[in-house]
C-alpha cells in the first residue's frame, strides 16, 4: 500500500487537519521498550492509577458490524436500560464506593434500530444522546461522574451531553481503513479523529486509544498515536490512551496480539505521547505486568460491581490484584477519579461536575 506521507487516511472527507511528518513516523518505528521508563525508574512514573467504575451500557444496538466485536446485538434482540435501571446500578456502584459512571451504547443505535428509536421516543426523548443527558443527571443525583463513551458524534451530539461528564472518550482504534471494519456501514477513521477534535474544540477531557491486533501494521499503529498526539497538542483536552489488545470471543477467533507486540506498541505509545498523558492498558486484557516496564502508568477503570460489558468474557481484577500489580513494579498504587486533576477546575468543568467532583473527594476514604 502506498502511504501519503502528509495526511491521515480519511481525514480530508471529515475536514480534520492532521498530518503526519515521516521522520516521527520512522522515529516511533525505531522505538522498543529499552527505550522507555518504566515505573520508579528514572523519568518513569512514580506511581500507578486506576478508577473505581460502575459500568452502564445504555443500549447493545450499534449501527456498526465490527468483526472483532461482541458488544452489538441485531436489531430485534437489542435493548434500553430504563432510567430506573440506570439509577439502581449507579447507587450499587455509589454503595460499593466507585466514583465514574461508565456510560456505553453502539454508534448511533437508534439510527437503524426501530424498537430502540420507539423506546426512546415513549421515554420522551428523540435521540439516544437527549436520553444519556438524563442517564448523566441522574448518575450527578446518586454522587457518581459520568464518563460517557458513545462512539462517533457530531458537534451537535457532544454538546448535548458535554456539560454533564466529568470526561469523555472514544477509542481511535486505528487511522488504517481495515477489512475488520467491513459492511454496508463501515467504521471510518476520519470520523473518529473528528470526534477527538470535537471533544478538543468543547473542551471536554477526553480518553482515547488504539486496538492492537485487529489487521493494522506497524506503521498504521505509529501514525495512530501521532495523530492522537496532534490532536492533544492542538486542544490539550487527551487525558489517557489506552493500548488495548484485541481479545478472542465469540465473532473473533485470531490469535492476539503476542507479548513482544504488545511491549512494543506500548513503548511507541510512550515515546510518541506527550509526557502529561497517561499510557493505559486494561489489566482484564493485557499482560500488565509484563508491560510496566515499557512506559504504563495507568491501569485505566475497573469496577466491583459490573462485568465488562464490552469484553464479557474476561473479568475484572480485585482491587487487591492491583495493589499486588503496583507493589511488583515498586510504586503506590492510587486512585484517581474517571477526570484527571489538571482538569478539575472551571476551564474545563461545569460547576455541576464541579460540585459532585468536590462531594466525592471529600468523602474518599479508600485509602488507595
Amino acid at each position: 500500500m502506498i502511504r501519503n506521507p502528509d495526511v491521515i487516511p480519511g481525514a480530508e472527507e471529515y475536514d480534520v487537519d492532521v498530518t503526519i511528518d515521516p521522520a516521527e513516523r520512522e522515529r516511533l518505528l525505531s522505538v522498543g521498550p529499552e527505550d522507555v521508563a518504566g515505573p520508579g525508574e528514572d523519568g518513569g512514573p512514580d506511581h500507578l492509577s486506576f478508577a473505581r467504575n460502575v459500568f452502564i451500557p445504555l443500549t447493545t444496538a450499534c449501527r456498526y458490524t465490527c468483526t472483532y466485536c461482541t458488544y452489538y446485538d441485531p436489531p430485534g434482540q437489542a435493548s434500553l436500560l430504563s432510567p430506573e435501571d440506570v439509577r439502581e446500578i449507579c447507587r450499587e456502584g455509589a454503595d460499593a464506593g466507585c466514583t465514574e459512571a461508565l456510560f456505553t451504547f453502539g454508534d448511533d443505535p437508534d439510527d437503524r434500530y426501530d424498537a430502540i428509536y420507539d423506546q426512546l421516543a415513549e421515554w420522551g426523548h428523540d435521540s439516544i444522546h437527549t436520553y444519556l443527558r438524563e442517564a448523566c443527571e441522574i448518575a450527578l443525583e446518586e454522587g457518581l461522574l459520568p464518563h460517557a463513551n458513545p462512539g462517533d458524534q457530531t458537534r451537535e451530539q457532544m454538546a448535548e451531553v458535554a456539560d454533564l461528564n466529568a470526561s469523555m472518550g472514544v477509542m481511535l482504534e486505528t487511522t488504517a481503513d481495515l477489512e475488520a471494519h467491513s459492511g454496508s456501514r463501515r467504521k471510518e477513521p476520519g470520523q473518529r479523529l473528528a470526534t477527538i477534535r470535537t471533544a478538543g474544540e468543547l473542551g471536554v477531557p477526553f480518553t482515547t486509544g488504539i486496538l492492537v491486533g485487529i489487521g493494522e501494521d506497524w506503521a498504521d499503529r505509529a501514525e495512530s498515536l501521532l495523530a492522537i498526539a496532534a490532536l492533544h497538542e492542538r486542544y490539550n483536552h487527551v487525558q489517557e490512551v489506552i493500548v488495548q489488545p484485541v481479545s478472542p470471543n465469540e465473532r473473533w477467533d485470531r490469535e492476539p496480539p503476542s507479548l513482544e507486540t504488545m511491549r512494543r506498541t506500548v513503548a511507541m505509545a510512550r515515546a510518541g505521547l506527550p509526557e502529561t498523558v497517561s499510557v493505559q492498558v486494561p489489566p482484564n486484557l493485557a499482560r500488565t505486568r509484563d508491560l510496566l516496564d515499557c512506559g504504563v502508568d495507568d491501569l485505566g477503570g475497573v469496577s466491583p460491581v459490573t462485568d465488562d460489558h464490552v469484553n464479557p468474557d474476561y473479568a475484572w481484577p480485585a482491587l487487591d490484584e492491583l495493589r499486588a500489580i503496583a507493589d511488583d513494579a515498586g510504586v503506590p498504587l492510587r486512585e484517581r477519579l474517571p477526570v484527571y486533576d489538571r482538569y478539575v477546575d472551571e476551564d474545563w468543568l461545569s460547576e455541576q461536575v464541579l460540585a459532585t467532583v468536590s462531594t466525592v473527594t471529600s468523602t474518599d476514604e479508600t485509602g488507595t
